[in-house]
């Protein structure tokens, strides 16, 4: 179907006469010689110069200018046939540990020793992008927790915010309980029972304003499940550079699995890549929640058409006015004599 999409835009098609009536015409510059007889002698010659046209005759290219002009203006396009929207599904936030003890290498990928941060990225990522007619969002938390990401169906947008994240960008310590406190914020608007936080983290709450069990106390009454990973090697399986910084042994696991518990989730221990794995199976098992049903029209923009015609007729116009010019000086150019 075809359609416009800023239709008002037709209502200024009047704007060159109206400008025309109200403004004093422009000085031309030139000297002029005023006949007071000179319409007598037009009388007597019985026509007047043909070298000009009837004066709407000599508009009528000018109007037509201007209406393809208003005509691109006014966003022409074709609408398709209503297509349905993916709604039907979960609002998932993804909190992220980027605290400086996420930068520690003692975990494996492919057979190299990489950071548990670097780790998160590759498997999470991969997770992300498969949440089919979910909405995800992300927020990173070190010191402070921040939103990364608002919840979109553009996964693959969060995914490069995931792949972007630095550890330390939100300080060194680890809030747990305001990242929470933010989520909350940001799904007790959506439907209840689609309400879903994976918190993933390697150490205990050191910061922050919220404590970790009154954030999952307010999760739970507002039916937001929470579903926790605590990430890093065991210490007897750490490289001895880990062990120095006490890897693994700074997570709270005890916290972890009763925030879980609290708000309908499940606590996950990654240990390597396959237990990181575990959690999307899980939430693959959720039932989704029925959402409005939505629908949307493609629409093909069809105004590089006119405006290409306006392109042309203003090229048209513009050599045709010169070229007589051009013909008269072109004499006088190739007779003038050099100093």
């Amino acid at each position: 179907m075809f359609e416009f999409a800023w239709p008002w835009i037709f209502l200024l098609a009047p704007l060159p006469w109206l400008l025309r009536r109200l403004l004093p015409p422009a000085p031309s510059g030139e000297a002029a010689l005023r006949v007071s007889f000179l319409a007598e002698l037009e009388g007597l010659a019985g026509q007047r110069a043909r070298s000009q046209l009837p004066g709407w005759r000599r508009q009528l290219r000018f109007v037509v200018l201007w209406l393809l002009l208003l005509l691109a203006a006014a966003r022409p396009q074709w609408v398709g046939e209503p297509l349905p929207v993916p709604t039907s599904g979960r609002d998932l936030l993804l909190a992220v540990d980027v605290s400086g003890s996420m930068d520690y290498a003692d975990m494996r990928w492919e057979g190299e020793e990489v950071s548990r941060l670097t780790l998160v990225k590759r498997l999470l990522g991969d997770f992300v992008e498969g949440r089919q007619g979910d909405r995800v969002g992300l927020i990173l938390f070190g010191s402070q927790a921040y939103l990364q990401a608002p919840l979109t169906f553009d996964r693959r947008t969060v995914r490069t915010w995931l792949d972007e994240a630095v550890v330390g960008i939100a300080g060194k310590n680890t809030a747990i309980g305001d990242a929470i406190g933010l989520a909350l914020k940001r799904l007790r608007l959506r439907p209840a029972q689609s309400r879903v936080l994976v918190l993933v983290t390697d150490g205990a709450n050191t910061g922050g304003e919220l404590e970790p069990m009154t954030a999952a106390r307010l999760a739970a009454e507002e039916g937001v499940r929470i579903y926790t990973i605590g990430i890093g090697a065991d210490p007897r399986q750490a490289p001895f550079s880990s062990l120095t910084f006490g890897a693994g042994l700074d997570l709270d696991e005890p916290t972890l699995r009763a925030i879980a518990e609290r708000t309908g989730g499940e606590y996950f221990r990654a240990r390597d890549r396959d237990e990181l794995r575990a959690i999307g199976a899980t939430l693959d098992r959720l039932e989704p929640v029925e959402q409005a049903p939505t629908q949307a029209r493609p629409a093909v923009p069809l105004y590089p058409w006119p405006l290409a015609a306006a392109l042309l007729l203003s090229l048209i116009l513009t050599v045709h006015g010169a070229w007589p010019r051009l013909l008269l000086e072109l004499p006088q150019r190739r007779f003038r004599r050099r100093p």
